[in-house]
C-alpha cells in the first residue's frame, strides 16, 4: 500500500497583471507612493522597496520586498504599458491592491491571471 501525504496547503495567491493604455509611468515618486499603498492596502509589510529609472522619458523598473513576499512592477512608457507581478502568502489578499493600482496608473484595459501557489502533495511531484 502507497503512503499517501496530505497536501500542503496554498501559500499563497500569485497576480500577473498587465495594464494597457497606463499613465504616469515615468514617475518615480508617483511609482513608489503606488507601491506602498498597494501593500498597505493588502495589510502587506514593506521590508524595502527599491526602484530604478532608466533615464527621462524612459521605463521604470522596481520591486516591494514584503514580510509576505513581493510586488515588482515594469514599466515602457513608450507603450503605455505596464506589467506588474504580486505574491503574497498568509492573511495577505493582493487582490485588494488592485483598485489604488488602478487609481494610480488608469489603464484603458487590463489583463489579471490569478494563481494560487502550492496545493499539492509531495507524493504527487515524485
Amino acid at each position: 500500500m502507497t503512503e499517501r501525504l496530505p497536501p500542503i496547503v496554498p501559500p499563497g495567491q500569485h497576480l500577473l497583471i498587465d495594464f494597457w493604455g497606463a499613465r504616469h509611468l515615468t514617475d518615480l515618486s508617483r511609482i513608489e507612493k503606488a507601491l506602498r499603498e498597494a501593500a498597505e492596502a493588502c495589510g502587506a509589510t514593506i521590508l524595502k522597496l527599491m526602484l530604478h529609472g532608466f533615464g527621462e522619458g524612459a521605463g521604470i523598473t522596481g520591486v516591494a520586498i514584503l514580510a509576505e513576499s513581493h510586488i515588482s512592477i515594469h514599466t515602457w512608457p513608450e507603450l503605455d504599458y505596464a506589467a506588474l507581478d504580486i505574491f503574497m502568502c498568509g492573511a495577505c489578499d493582493p487582490q485588494k491592491a488592485l483598485p489604488c493600482l488602478r487609481a494610480h496608473f488608469e489603464p484603458s484595459t487590463e489583463s489579471i491571471i490569478s494563481h494560487r501557489r502550492g496545493g499539492t502533495s509531495a507524493q504527487a511531484i515524485k
